[in-house]
């Protein structure tokens, strides 16, 4: 499954030719910075910027807080919880930062950094649990 972009239906038809368009997976809104560089926003913008980074209700662009992305984030995670099986997930840097944190329960959603192209394994057992790849916690318990 992916978010509707071109970018990230591109992507998952690499791994698969029956792509799920989700679109709770969707890039986060941001309204009137949508493309912009985050250097031209905080030259243009700076106090507006620091509002948004500052308090995760604002959108001083107009588009999506960071509260709502968790929120439709923190919907579509609940609806996997009665779904058997793995899934993949392809969508972008802020919808997983979004995502962390829903299944951390925490408020570091700025504190997380994404790359493009991570992968990320979030797993679903009765709670959900992050596992970082490479690793194997109860292996090394």
């Amino acid at each position: 499954m992916c978010g509707p972009e071109l970018r990230t239906r591109q992507t998952a038809e690499l791994f698969s030719s029956d792509v799920e368009i989700v679109e709770a997976l969707r890039d986060c809104d941001f309204g009137s910075w949508k493309g912009a560089r985050i250097d031209d926003v905080q030259k243009s913008a700076a106090q507006a910027l620091q509002i948004w980074l500052d308090d995760p209700n604002s959108s001083p662009h107009g588009g999506e807080s960071v509260v709502q992305l968790g929120e439709r984030v923190a919907a579509w995670l609940k609806t996997l919880e009665a779904t058997p099986g793995h899934i993949v997930a392809i969508t972008h840097p802020f919808v997983i930062r979004a995502a962390l944190t829903q299944v951390l329960q925490g408020a570091a959603f700025n504190l997380i950094d994404v790359e493009p192209l991570s992968a990320i394994e979030l797993r679903f057992n009765g709670r959900w649990r992050l596992r970082l790849l490479g690793t194997d916690p109860e292996g090394t318990r």
